[in-house]
């Protein structure tokens, strides 16, 4: 099996005390049911033998040579509440993986069974919360935003009791790795400073190999990640992504989005949309998440605060002044983002207030936020028609459309109106299209998860046969709500 998957161990052997090892339990008849070649090429993997072998594989009924299956420690603050140990509670990781670009990437067991950090849990994943990571991971990927991915999908032959009785799956998932903030956290709160000075290091020189020399490496780590998340959430909200539970064991060290829970892409705009049922506050709504990422890195700063200077009153204007960064950083990605999003080229005073006002107009009307920037390139085209019926009040949307075309100007507008296409999806994961794929799936039909991965591959470009993929749900779905499903 080491010819299978060529496993390295770079966490295990560097970072003692963070970690339990732990075998794999097994399950009794596995069965694949997804499985991502692409991504097994890009790791440099026989994927033919790989899929032949997958069930047992990514269940954990066999465990490849050289693999040390462990489960991580870390901490976190939930839903702004501190818990000194969570760590990995239905997740062991197999290892690591170096592909054919060269870059490392953990591969993990999601599913696999109870850990000593399972709290009382039974350490078991359901098959559609599965499916939903591999499909959201799969969409954000095509989407070219950083993310987690899945390898495979494999049912287990248990019976999971949620709710009621539901089939156990395990995912096969791979991260740049699974360092987390609450990483960090884990052994700050025990004022264990020489082993957060190594996973300092070890950070460092698995994700940001250019600071090894730096003046003050913990301070440009800090820097780093901020601008790894200042990068990433724009795109979330460029997207109308809400992720759900932005915990601070739920942030990467890499910048890679992971732990696809009660996340879902919005329909209709709006500030204030959360789907996850356990957020009855909105604390991580979709409006909040950059001040959330803000928030986060925060708490990261707390962790590395010993490190960045031995005094803590130059050390904190230090970090303060990095965190300033990440919002004028975030700030200036997003709206560059949305004068993309709107065919805008060059910078202008106007661009923030014409933006700002086409959204309170999108909130106030409850517009589809996928759809509306679609229906503006097809302006462009000479169609002005399907943008302008999405709005009922009528007059102040063409008032801003009048604002928009003298802002776009002389521009070619049909190659303008091919750049907006290039940025703006046609296809997202429409949560009604999810649903019905994991309500096929628990039938035991995958076609339909099939099909949507297919046309989530491209998601800018026009695919016949699938307009139903780019229409919002009908008025008869929802209100929606998400589970953690663990």
């Amino acid at each position: 099996m080491s010819a299978l998957l060529p496993l390295q161990n770079t966490y295990a052997e560097t970072l003692d005390g963070l970690y339990y090892p732990l075998e794999p339990e097994g399950f009794p008849e596995p069965t694949l049911v997804a499985f991502n070649a692409a991504l097994a090429d890009e790791l440099g993997l026989d994927s033919e033998a790989v899929r032949k072998a997958a069930a047992s594989l990514f269940s954990g009924n066999t465990v490849p040579d050289g693999a040390r299956p462990l489960a991580q420690a870390y901490a976190g603050h939930q839903f702004g509440h501190l818990s000194p140990q969570l760590g990995d509670g239905r997740a062991l990781l197999l290892g690591e993986l170096v592909g054919r670009d060269g870059k490392r990437r953990d591969l993990q067991l999601k599913g696999s069974g109870r850990t000593p950090f399972s709290r009382g849990g039974d350490g078991l994943a359901t098959l559609g919360p599965v499916l939903r990571e591999y499909l959201m991971g799969e969409a954000m990927y095509h989407l070219g935003i950083p993310t987690t991915r899945a390898l495979a999908a494999v049912t287990t032959g248990d019976t999971v009791v949620r709710d009621g009785p539901l089939p156990g799956a395990v995912l096969a998932r791979v991260a740049a790795s699974h360092l987390r903030v609450g990483t960090f956290q884990f052994f700050a709160i025990r004022d264990d400073q020489e082993k957060v000075a190594r996973l300092t290091a070890y950070a460092i020189n698995r994700h940001y190999p250019t600071l090894l020399d730096a003046k003050n490496p913990a301070l440009e780590l800090l820097r780093s990640v901020a601008r790894a998340q200042a990068h990433l959430i724009s795109r979330w909200m460029l997207v109308g992504f809400v992720h759900g539970v932005m915990n601070t064991d739920n942030m990467t060290i890499s910048g890679e989005t992971i732990d696809y829970g009660p996340c879902a892409f919005m329909d209709s705009y709006s500030k204030s949309t959360v789907f996850s049922s356990i957020d009855r506050g909105g604390r991580y709504a979709y409006g909040n998440q950059p001040a959330i990422g803000k928030w986060n890195l925060a708490r990261l700063a707390e962790t590395l605060l010993p490190q960045i200077a031995d005094d803590s009153d130059e050390a904190i204007p230090l970090a303060h002044a990095v965190l300033d960064e990440y919002t004028a950083r975030y700030e200036a990605l997003w709206l560059d983002g949305m004068r993309g999003k709107l065919g805008l080229t060059g910078e202008q005073p106007e661009d923030e207030p014409l933006v700002s006002t086409l959204l309170s107009l999108m909130e106030s009307e409850g517009v589809d936020f996928t759809s509306l920037f679609r229906q503006l390139s097809t302006s462009l085209r000479g169609d002005p028609d399907p943008a302008r019926e999405l709005f009922s009040e009528a007059d102040e949307f063409l008032s801003w459309e009048s604002q928009w075309l003298k802002r776009v100007g002389e521009q070619d507008r049909v190659k303008t109106a091919d750049a907006m296409d290039r940025i703006n999806p046609l296809y997202i994961p429409r949560n009604h299209k999810v649903e019905e794929v994991l309500a096929a799936a628990h039938s035991g039909d995958y076609a339909p998860l099939q099909r949507l991965q297919t046309v989530l591959e491209q998601p800018f470009v026009s695919q016949p046969g699938a307009e139903d993929y780019a229409q919002p749900a009908p008025p008869t779905f929802g209100p929606y709500r998400t589970f953690c499903g663990t």
